[in-house]
């Protein structure tokens, strides 16, 4: 028999959830069947799939030890820097200001320099995470920012805040603001710019339309023009997401005539060549969190602002505009 001791992090989860992550080597099928036959129980009584954990609950489970021949734990983290560019950090959360040029997450490179390994490297060496002593929870990233984009990004350090993140990101709680400058100066200081966006998946571009696209989705970015370097011809904007699509910033200034100085993707690359930039001009700079809960968990962070480093780009070619930022 073996018995688990339901923490902070393990709570609010349906007992089916839990198994999956406690128990990886558990067939769903095998899981289902030891719950009806009473051979998985939750503080000795049956249990349903759907029963949520509270902390301090006790499961036991009397099934063959072969399920529990676990795989040591991923210390693959260990691989990656502590430095995780942390501007804010709670009990809850931690904001990171991610550097042009590191991935958040692994990708198709395998390193293991990521934004999420160098936060959960830095929780371990301070003694605030260990996945062997953890039953199914591993601090996690709520948002996520392009490779060559800098900015700010929200580590969830818990479960109840990971759960209430998600929930706030989701019902848009968050106002966000980018920086980016652009090839050429809009002839309109501030507009709303409306059109449709058709993700590819294969090319992992978006394509960007006018009219409606069969599969495509509305897109609708506002900008506010901060800054103008007339010799160079490069504008600094202000940017606001109405709609969260991939690419959206910089597909969408494209298609209106201003791409991003350094976008590979959408950009000139000969003008990107002039300037010798190799990775997009683009910062999501700041966030303001607006809940709707007063009482939650987060509810302290209702009203805060939060800002990134200064931009690479601003003392390059925007310094005038630094008081405003």
């Amino acid at each position: 028999m073996k018995e688990f001791v339901i923490s902070k992090n393990d709570s609010g989860q349906r007992v089916d959830k839990f198994l999956s992550k406690a128990v990886p080597l558990l067939p769903k099928s095998l899981m289902y069947k030891y719950i009806r036959l009473k051979r998985i129980k939750l503080n000795s009584k049956r249990c349903e799939i759907s029963t949520r954990l509270s902390e301090g609950d006790i499961m036991q489970l009397y099934i063959n030890d072969e399920f529990f021949e676990k795989k040591s734990s991923d210390h693959s983290f260990l691989s990656a820097p502590t430095e995780s560019y942390i501007v804010y950090e709670d009990e809850n959360i931690i904001l990171c200001d991610k550097p042009s040029g590191l991935v958040v997450h692994e990708d198709e490179s395998n390193s293991p320099d990521t934004l999420i390994n160098r936060v959960l490297h830095c929780l371990y060496e301070r003694g605030e995470f260990d996945p062997d002593n953890e039953n199914s929870f591993a601090p996690a990233l709520c948002n996520r920012i392009d490779r060559n984009t800098q900015g700010l990004v929200i580590c969830a350090k818990n479960a109840e805040a990971l759960r209430l993140m998600n929930e706030i990101i989701r019902e848009r709680q968050i106002e966000k603001e980018y920086l980016c400058v652009c090839i050429g100066i809009p002839e309109r200081k501030e507009a709303e710019l409306k059109a449709f966006s058709l993700r590819d998946m294969k090319s992992k571009t978006v394509r960007v339309s006018d009219k409606p696209i069969s599969g495509g989705k509305t897109m609708i970015t506002r900008y506010k023009v901060i800054g103008d370097n007339k010799e160079a011809g490069l504008s600094l904007l202000r940017v606001r997401l109405v709609t969260g699509r991939t690419h959206q910033i910089r597909a969408h200034m494209a298609y209106a005539g201003y791409p991003l100085l350094g976008d590979g993707k959408y950009g000139i690359n000969k003008v990107n060549r002039e300037y010798n930039v190799k990775t997009q001009a683009l910062c999501s700079y700041s966030l303001t969190f607006r809940l709707t809960d007063k009482s939650g968990a987060l509810s302290y962070l209702d009203g805060r602002s939060f800002k990134a480093h200064e931009p690479w780009f601003i003392g390059k070619w925007f310094p005038k505009t630094r008081e405003i930022l």
